[in-house]
């Protein structure tokens, strides 16, 4: 395997990457060439959608491929292109053969939601304080319990689910609304809910839902979002807070009476925007706060008019 190395501008990844792609690399990385210096720059991928940028103001771009001819010919063609000003060859490096699918692993170790309850790839064995787990591989769809969001979310659930296990109600009719991997519906399916919808726009996000659900042991519903129907003890909604303002009539329409509303993917300084959204329905609160993001709850009284 060889490695072709080289530094570009921001404004010159995305098509480099492309370029690289047609040539045939195995793979394209780009990384922060100034990661762990002062000129390190904070590039946030929120949940669900590409980041903001393609690359930082000095990227690193990494191309795999099989031979050392190969790479040197992709390196040829590039430097003659237009798009190339301003880029750098860093140049081709032999990387050793190794356990490629291992190394990969290596890198996913098992999440602690709470002190019991554990996000565990099918590689590992669940520790022995976990009583309640969920096994689920990096995939195709966003959620593998590693996001402050997704972790808040969870958190939430393993409460709710402890609150009234002994008791009716709670997560008696759950919907998670932009489900990514299904995480979320299938956190709720593990306590106690007995009847779970978990919906997405993408619909390799609704296959992989079903997918993890079957391989947890737990019997959750995936689909479009026009699946949707009546009211639920709990609607979850783990995406951006601009969709969340523009589904808030939506989602909250969704909210049985006695029910809770719970919404992530919220950075700390959007909470006042998503609160005057949801005003005309329901006062939500942060419920939960961790690396900049919150989580946000609202409960449905029993006297509120449905709207």
């Amino acid at each position: 395997m060889f490695e072709l190395r080289l530094m570009c501008p921001e404004d010159r990844v995305e098509t480099v990457s492309d370029a690289l792609d047609a040539l045939d690399a195995l793979s394209v990385s780009v990384e922060d060439a100034d990661a762990q210096t002062d000129a390190e720059q904070a590039l946030f991928g929120e949940p669900g959608m590409p980041p903001p940028k393609d690359g930082w103001q000095r990227s690193r771009v990494l191309a795999l491929f099989d031979t050392r001819e190969q790479a040197q010919a992709a390196l040829d063609l590039l430097q003659v292109q237009d798009f190339f000003m301003g880029c750098e060859a860093l140049g081709v490096q032999h990387l050793p053969d190794q356990d490629w699918v291992r190394l990969t692993q290596s890198q996913f170790s098992p999440v602690d939601i709470t002190p019991e309850f554990w996000i565990v790839p099918t590689w590992h064995e669940p520790p022995e304080e976990a009583r309640t787990v969920i096994r689920l591989d990096p995939g195709l769809a966003f959620g593998t319990g590693t996001h402050p969001t997704t972790r808040m979310c969870l958190r939430w659930i393993a409460r709710q689910g402890q609150l009234c296990s002994d008791q009716p109600g709670g997560l008696t009719r759950v919907l998670d609304y932009g489900c990514g991997s299904g995480i979320l519906a299938i956190g709720a399916a593990k306590f106690g809910a007995i009847d779970v919808d978990a919906v997405d726009i993408d619909p390799s996000a609704v296959e992989s839902t079903g997918l993890n659900a079957q391989a947890n042991h737990v019997v959750v519903k995936s689909g479009l979002p026009d699946v949707v129907t009546g009211a639920y003890q709990t609607v979850l909604a783990n995406i951006l807070a601009t969709p969340l303002k523009v589904l808030a009539p939506l989602l909250w329409s969704r909210v049985a009476p006695g029910g809770s509303l719970v919404l992530a993917g919220i950075l700390e300084r959007q909470a006042e925007e998503l609160k005057e959204a949801y005003a005309p329905y329901c006062q939500l609160r942060v419920a939960d706060a961790q690396d900049g993001w919150i989580l946000m709850t609202a409960l449905h009284h029993a006297d509120m008019a449905h709207a």
